[in-house]
């Protein structure tokens, strides 16, 4: 254990910012620093973070020489920092040599980044590493938008979703989506324009739309040390996602699993690049081909970051160990069952329309085997807290009821 006081230092403020902070208090009981543009409930009367709104956060030139200043006023102790949302995980990778210098930033370099951001360019890097990804079309602004006209390599419907997220987010418009769906050459043409019409200057990632609900998605979570080299390694087999516009894609139930040969595959590439920080593949299981095919790679701990340590890899101890250069010998792969949720488990039972997989989940339960980020006992005794962590609940059900 270290000598100083350890102090994470978190950039977002929503539930991928608490799952972090509470992974450091199960290991090493400190609080963490939790900087956000708005009081979200996720973070806010917590006994274990600090919150703060910080209104100019995306502004690059406002917020480096705020965390500079921040190191300066916390010198002694050992100062992590990580990005909570593509767009402040971009920030720190940008000014990480300047940051390093008072922060544990465990992030690759920017030539590497921007090859991993564009979904475009990584699918180049899938195609050289043999990683099977959905049939794709890249569209960009100067597009003929006659290729929806049956011209696509593709039937539909179709998936539509931007090349890059960070740069998507900064043009907001109404009815705008994490990913997009089109049953039609007239509807997808509608939504490319409202993307372009917005300020987006990207490309446009079209694909193929694999068939299949929630449950064929996937998630896998890894940590590769500051050498490039995986340590941890966690998927998840999703149950359910959100549904609400916004929030499409979110995972709100997952079990782990294990499958040698897909961890294999993309443990190879991620130390053939040598990958530094955590790692973060959406996955989707096709049943036509029987193949697991890779959306795309975050830069950064997921949002449902808490499957990985309730199931026995804490975040927080990765990092402490790379700091430390104090890993195991081997690679750290969960193999073991266990059943994470953020929506109460009677929605996960309701929607989940495959029933061996939900009594296996009740067997868990039963066993314990089971966890859900917002409910820590350690962090409930402040009433405020409680109430939003119950209204939170309980509005699950209203939202699936609503968007299912």
């Amino acid at each position: 254990m270290s000598d100083k006081v350890i102090t994470p230092v978190l950039l977002g403020a929503e539930l991928n910012a608490y799952s972090v902070a509470r992974a450091f208090h199960e290991q090493f009981h400190v609080k963490s620093y939790a900087f956000g543009i708005l009081k979200l409930g996720f973070t806010s009367d917590s006994s274990i973070i600090d919150a703060a709104i910080v209104k100019d956060l995306p502004d690059e030139s406002k917020t480096i020489p705020m965390l500079l200043d921040f190191a300066e006023k916390h010198k002694d102790q050992e100062l992590y920092l990580l990005g909570c949302t593509d767009e402040y995980a971009e920030m720190i990778i940008r000014n990480r040599e300047q940051l390093s210098k008072y922060y544990f930033t465990p992030y690759i370099d920017y030539d590497l980044a921007s090859q991993l951001i564009s979904k475009e360019a990584f699918y180049r890097m899938c195609d050289k590493y043999g990683i099977d990804y959905p049939k794709t079309y890249i569209f960009t602004r100067d597009s003929d938008y006659s290729v929806f006209d049956g011209k696509l390599p593709f039937a539909y419907p179709i998936i539509i979703k931007p090349s890059k997220s960070a740069s998507y987010w900064k043009h907001p418009f109404e009815g705008m989506k994490k990913v997009y769906s089109a049953n039609s050459a007239e509807k997808a043409k509608q939504i490319v324009r409202k993307i372009y019409d917005a300020g987006y200057e990207d490309s446009v990632i079209i694909q193929d739309m694999i068939p299949g609900d929630d449950s064929k998605m996937y998630v896998l979570t890894n940590y590769s040390d500051s050498h490039g080299k995986v340590r941890m390694m966690s998927l998840g087999h999703v149950l359910l996602e959100e549904h609400t516009p916004k929030g499409l894609g979110n995972h709100t139930a997952v079990i782990t699993e294990y499958n040698e040969e897909l961890i294999s595959k993309l443990k190879d590439f991620l130390n053939d690049i040598r990958f530094i920080g955590f790692s973060n593949f959406d996955i989707k299981y096709d049943e036509r081909d029987k193949k697991f095919k890779v959306f795309e790679i975050n830069l950064r701990q997921g949002r449902s970051n808490y499957y990985v340590t309730s199931s026995g890899n804490n975040i927080a101890d990765c990092l402490y160990r790379d700091r430390h250069n104090s890993f195991d010998l081997d690679i750290k792969i969960c193999k073991d069952e266990f059943f994470w949720h953020t929506v109460p488990r009677l929605v996960v039972y309701k929607y989940l329309k495959d029933d061996l997989l939900v009594r296996k989940l009740k067997d868990l339960v039963k066993q314990g085997k089971h966890a859900s980020t917002l409910w820590y006992g350690k962090d409930l005794k402040n009433i405020k807290r409680l109430f939003f962590v119950n209204i939170h609940t309980f509005r699950y059900f209203g939202k699936y009821r609503k968007y299912n």
